[in-house]
């Protein structure tokens, strides 16, 4: 344990406690109603892949019809949400006609959709996951001018199944942040709560998916990026195994042997019965076969684990798991519990230096994209010129953003720490794999917090950014985690947490989260939908 890291965390935690009651009594003082988001009207909006797919196979529903649908959402909340960094609208009209018309000229239309599991299906783009033709920025002013020359693997992949990509999201610059704020592209909004963040970096994923304004979405994760906006915006989101999902044609990238261990791209979607098939499509049919993903499962199978939140010194050190996100987890188990499961308290492997090793992952990464990699310097001429240039963020002087940098400083000083402290971070993680897959085995699930609150204000993430160790340990790991919506706390916001499983097992996490859907419900919409029958 580093003991200055540490002390870090004790004082970001004492400021919370003192500033958090503070900001909501004095700063954001309770309105009598907050601005909503249009309510959505159009029924398809409400529909799974699962059904949709149902719809146009059988020539009951026109992909052109539900493009329509989705781009009339789009346009009716980005103003809201600032979510949107470039759109296709007219070339996937283009391209929904020509979907519509392969099925109606089709003779084996059972044929064409098992080739083709997705035709005709709309969906968004994380601006990091390469979309060929369209903004490759990232957030960045410096790559303002950047365009994808290519579609990224997993991008390919679902084009190839069908699937109609409608825009690119926004992302903070480099991806480097929990919040989507840049100077290039402007804040991203959560659709729940104006004043609050979305997450990142997939922020502007979360944000049109938790609107209803996206029917699926492609993200990615290096330390939370899909399972944060999925928790803040009230959608699922999945994590897969490390290595599963190619992560060719993302930015930032890395030749390091570990990076597409802890980057992953994945799914994000309102519907948790639609993810094992977009995991599938996205992971390719020789990684998917792996998966077992079409294989028989009975939960029953299932052995529930379940922990509050990090134990011990190193819970005391974190943030305390908010209250109605630690009941989400025990409605949970009392509901697994009924259905006869084995479920009990989990005794976890020694993560006592979770936030050490979550970091030290990161920072060893040197091979990944820098904000000044440009600059001639190095070493510690590189940590004293990204100072510089975050004093000059401070004050509005600096082409960068100020969370970015901070990022960027962590990983020029090796996450504050020396190399041989850094080696023994890296063994730790190592072993620490091998008791994660012996104590979840093959049928075993973790009930984890995701993070310890819900959606925060927007330009007070320091505080969540400091627990980063509940999601940014499980990249490290390699291990499958789906994020589970819920319901929404008194606040309005939603809540709920994470499903964890031994490398390889994403299928796991999968058929609990479908349950869990069927249980409580998922995905609840900002605004109730106002649809005539």
């Amino acid at each position: 344990m580093e003991l200055f890291l540490r002390l870090i965390l004790i004082a970001v935690k004492a400021i919370a406690l003192i500033v958090g009651p503070l900001l909501d009594r004095f700063w954001y003082p309770p309105k009598v109603r907050k601005t909503l988001l249009p309510p959505i009207r159009n029924r398809l909006l409400t529909l799974s892949v699962q059904e949709l797919r149902k719809r146009l196979r059988g020539r009951q529903l026109t992909s052109l019809e539900l493009v329509k649908a989705y781009i009339e959402r789009i346009e009716a909340v980005n103003p809201h949400l600032n979510a949107l960094v470039e759109s296709r609208f007219p070339a996937a009209l283009v391209e929904a006609a020509a979907a519509d018309d392969l099925i109606a000229r089709s003779t084996d239309v059972e044929k064409l959709f098992r080739d083709r599991p997705l035709l005709g299906l709309p969906l968004t783009v994380k601006e990091s996951c390469a979309l060929g033709g369209m903004t490759f920025a990232v957030g960045s002013l410096a790559r303002r001018n950047v365009k994808a020359q290519d579609d990224g693997v997993a991008v390919k992949r679902i084009r190839s199944a069908g699937a109609i990509p409608l825009l690119v999201s926004a992302t903070p610059e480099y991806c480097f942040s929990v919040e989507t704020d840049t100077m290039l592209n402007g804040r991203c909004i959560n659709p729940y709560d104006f004043e609050r963040t979305p997450g990142g970096s997939s922020g502007g994923e979360g944000s049109l998916n938790g609107a209803g304004a996206s029917l699926f979405g492609i993200g990615s994760d290096i330390g939370g990026s899909i399972r944060i906006p999925s928790l803040y915006c009230g959608i699922f989101g999945h994590k897969p195994s490390g290595g599963v999902v190619s992560v060719g044609g993302h930015f930032p990238n890395s030749s390091a042997e570990d990076f597409e261990q802890y980057l992953v791209e994945g799914p994000i979607t309102r519907f948790a019965v639609d993810l094992p098939d977009l995991l599938e499509v996205m992971a390719g049919r020789e990684k998917a076969a792996a998966l077992r993903l079409r294989e028989p499962f009975q939960l029953s199978q299932l052995k529930i684990h379940y922990a509050l939140g990090f134990e011990g010194i190193n819970g005391w050190m974190h943030q305390s798991v908010d209250g109605e996100i630690q009941n989400a987890i025990r409605k949970a188990v009392t509901h697994l519990k009924t259905l006869g499961l084995d479920v009990q308290r989990a005794k976890l492997p020694d993560l006592g230096n979770s936030m050490e090793m979550a970091l030290v992952g990161i920072a060893n990464l040197h091979q990944m994209d820098y904000l000044l990699e440009a600059e001639p310097t190095e070493g510690s001429g590189k940590v004293r010129e990204t100072l510089g240039e975050m004093l000059r963020s401070i004050r509005g002087q600096s082409s960068y953003t100020i969370n970015a940098l901070i990022f960027e400083l962590l990983r020029r000083c090796q996450a504050l720490m020396g190399r041989p402290q850094m080696e023994q971070y890296l063994a730790e993680s190592k072993a620490l794999i091998g008791e994660f897959s012996n104590f979840l085995g093959e049928n075993g699930v973790l009930l984890f917090p995701t993070m310890s609150s819900p959606a925060g204000r927007h330009k007070w993430t320091v505080f969540p950014l400091c627990g980063i160790d509940y999601t940014l340990i499980f990249n490290v790991l390699g291990l499958p985690v789906t994020h589970v919506p819920i319901g929404l706390n008194k606040q309005g916001l939603p809540i709920g947490f994470s499903v964890i499983a031994a490398p390889h097992q994403d299928r796991l996490c999968l058929h609990l989260a479908m349950e869990l859907e069927r249980a409580f419900g998922g995905w609840q919409p900002p605004t109730p939908h106002e649809i005539d029958d």
